[in-house]
């Protein structure tokens, strides 16, 4: 984020707190030992404040830089995959409703990290449909019971699954052999096989005694928008 727009963003919260009666620009003055007339054209967009300037305000209103940045800037400083040295890349394994729900994937919602050779995950072929290219590409999530049983004999309970969130068309990955989704479902990932008809998606289990599900297509969404991404390894505990 630039300087600028740390100043605009500086401006808004003085202005919140002035319409809030928490604050005055004469008392915001006095509190700085700027002139009224300074600070004034400040919160007017006048004039900007000098580093100084914006140390000494934020000192006097109790606030931190951090209180000035944008959410989404936060989450993608607190990301935790810097680019890793030698032949293996780090892997977050996170919970099914992060990976069903959040671009990016913070620290205080990684469970574990594991290593897969970057050889391999470069091999791996996107298929992206919308924006997803500012999503984390490769995240990790163990299968529960009942998705492993309805997936059996291709997953078992406690198995743990990678998923390329940049694979999210319907097109099979490999010929006569049908893709293994991560499926948005209730807040949550399913894994499923997923066809779509008309404005519907029809998840099917490989475990046939297990039941079809249906996610229909509300207007505005494609199928897209509720696949998390393909299956691309799938990993037995012994």
């Amino acid at each position: 984020m630039k300087f600028k727009a740390l100043q605009e963003n500086l401006r808004k919260v003085m202005r919140k707190r002035i319409d809030s009666g928490e604050l005055t620009g004469l008392k915001l003055a006095h509190q700085t030992d700027f002139q009224q007339a300074h600070i004034s054209n400040f919160l007017n967009s006048k004039r900007s404040l000098s580093l100084e300037g914006m140390d000494k305000v934020l000192q006097v209103q109790h606030l931190s830089v951090l209180d000035l940045l944008d959410p989404h800037e936060i989450n993608k400083r607190a990301s935790i995959l810097p680019p890793s040295p030698g032949e293996f890349e780090d892997v977050l394994l996170a919970d099914g409703t992060v990976a069903a729900n959040e671009p990016l994937i913070i620290n205080d919602n990684v469970k574990d990290i594991l290593k897969f050779k970057k050889s391999f995950l470069k091999r791996l072929q996107p298929d992206m449909k919308g924006a997803r290219e500012e999503w984390t590409r490769f995240v990790l999530i163990k299968i529960d019971t009942r998705d492993g049983m309805s997936m059996y004999p291709r997953l078992l309970p406690g198995c743990t699954v990678l998923i390329d969130r940049h694979y999210n068309s319907l097109e099979n990955y490999r010929k006569n052999d049908a893709n293994m989704y991560a499926v948005k479902k209730d807040g949550t990932c399913t894994i499923k096989y997923v066809e779509l008809v008309g404005n519907t998606l029809i998840l099917r289990p490989h475990n046939q005694s297990y039941p079809i599900a249906v996610i229909p297509i509300e207007e505005g969404q494609t199928y897209a928008d509720h696949i998390v991404g393909r299956v691309c390894h799938v990993a037995m505990e012994t």
